[in-house]
């Protein structure tokens, strides 16, 4: 006969284990992002956006006036420093796996609006972080089985 510490030890351990097992399938693959930013007068903002070959990307850029510079792994899309005014659609594909840099100044008299959707590679520390999470639910399952066999001190 189990105790009611057991069991409790037993679906609390494998409740972090299926929410790991869980976030651990959900990181794998790439991960869409739906940029929606404001930037204020006189403010940069800086974009590292890592992902595998032929990924599309796309990113919309409306404001009063703005410096911008991108930067594409291998012979993709490269725009020096450039200044616009009012807006500017970016449509890209990633021809090899790289991260692609972009410098966004915003050098209007208005706020700058960011849209886009970015599709970016899943971050390999997510990995980490995941197992770390079902090895803690491991460790609490085993020490819940040493309530079935004797009641330790203290308890």
């Amino acid at each position: 006969m189990l105790s009611k510490r057991t069991i409790i030890g037993l679906v609390v351990g494998t409740t972090i284990i299926a929410i790991g097992g869980y976030s651990l399938l959900s990181h794998i693959g790439t991960i869409t992002i739906n940029e929606n930013y404001v930037l204020g007068v006189g403010d940069a903002i800086p974009y590292t956006i890592p992902a595998p070959a032929s990924t599309p990307q796309h990113m919309k850029i409306v404001g009063d006036a703005f410096d911008l510079k991108l930067q594409s792994p291998a012979d993709g899309l490269q725009i020096p420093n450039t200044s616009y005014k009012k807006e500017l659609t970016l449509d890209w594909v990633h021809f090899e796996d790289g991260e692609t840099k972009i410098l966004i100044q915003n050098t209007g008299n208005t706020e700058l609006t960011i849209t886009g959707k970015l599709i970016r590679s899943s971050d390999p520390i997510w990995f980490t972080f995941d197992l770390m999470v079902i090895t803690s639910g491991m460790v609490i399952i085993g020490f819940s089985m040493g309530f079935t066999l004797r009641k330790p001190k203290g308890f």
